[in-house]
């Protein structure tokens, strides 16, 4: 499989957000708008929609669901451990920590649904949905914690605020009541979530500054070492413990190597940090991919 043709279409719509904020009019004060439109609208639309769609099956994927949930708890653990540990302390700002250290766990699903279909068909199309049903209400909490946690604001009422969390929540909700989108608005949803993906990474682009990577380069190594390096070796661990079945132990190892969430970059410019540095982190991530998921589903599988 081309890995690099899979991820070229995320990557090349960053390249172009940066590259329009910069060289023509439409600057930063357009993109701001863009960016509360994505957060606000077009993303939460998306995740109901991708959890609504897809009915779970947890009893038959128990063993996968326990073993993704653990891989994401490892990975949280080792992303709010960095500020703590001696050899990394005094070289990590803590503000940037706060708003990097979701890259290191969360994921894109529109590439994670694109692969596992690829890699394993309607089974595998099947098994990455429950696994992002399952993970992102815990990712997206596991996100907003050290943010609001810094800034001092109110966890819960960010929680209750976050229109990627209710979206989430309320998609398992629907999801496991059995409710489905009418056939006649499928075709709008549809639409709503292909400008929500275009749009959230042409924004990411469009705020990208490499400098602020330079300046934080410590963090950069170790939050992308775990997306990239590590997720992948605990996750084969992991399916060895669990005696998951060798499709299902794809799909777990192309999980844990997935480039990082476009949606990081929105959340941490809209709960005011560094959006540009966050936006760095997902672009070199994208480019990361390349590498990690052939290391995990050719080399590690």
């Amino acid at each position: 499989m081309n890995y690099a043709q899979l991820l070229f279409p995320d990557f090349s719509l960053i390249v172009c957000g940066y590259l329009v904020c910069r060289y023509t009019a439409l600057n930063r004060t357009v993109w701001e708008k863009v960016e509360s439109l994505v957060y606000y609208f077009l993303f939460p639309v998306l995740l109901f929609h991708s959890i609504v769609k897809s009915p779970l099956d947890l009893g038959a994927a128990s063993s996968l669901i326990g073993a993704g949930l653990l891989m994401g708890v490892a990975g949280i653990a080792m992303a709010y451990s960095l500020p703590y540990l001696p050899w990394l302390r005094r070289h990590i700002d803590p503000r940037e920590h706060a708003a990097s250290a979701q890259v290191a766990f969360r994921f894109n699903s529109f590439i994670a649904l694109a692969l596992a279909e690829r890699l394993a068909g309607a089974q595998g199309l099947q098994l990455i949905a429950v696994l992002i049903g399952v993970c992102v209400p815990l990712f997206n909490v596991a996100a907003v914690w050290p943010m609001a946690k810094h800034a001092q604001r109110g966890f819960l009422g960010e929680l209750v605020r976050n229109p990627l969390i209710v979206a989430t929540a309320t998609g398992l909700i629907a999801n496991l009541l059995g409710f489905s989108i009418p056939f006649w608005l499928e075709p709008t949803v549809n639409r709503i979530g292909a400008a929500s993906l275009a749009l959230g990474l042409m924004s990411a682009g469009a705020g990208m500054q490499f400098a602020h990577l330079a300046q934080s380069r410590t963090l950069t190594v170790a939050v992308l070492s775990i997306r990239h390096f590590l997720l992948p070796i605990v996750a084969l661990g992991l399916a060895k413990a669990f005696g998951l079945s060798p499709v299902q132990t794809t799909i777990l190892l192309a999980f844990s190597a997935l480039p990082t969430a476009s949606s990081a970059y929105v959340l941490a410019a809209r709960m005011g940090y560094n959006g540009a540095y966050v936006a760095g982190l997902v672009t070199l991530s994208t480019m990361l991919g390349v590498v990690s998921l052939p290391f995990a589903l050719a080399v590690l599988r």
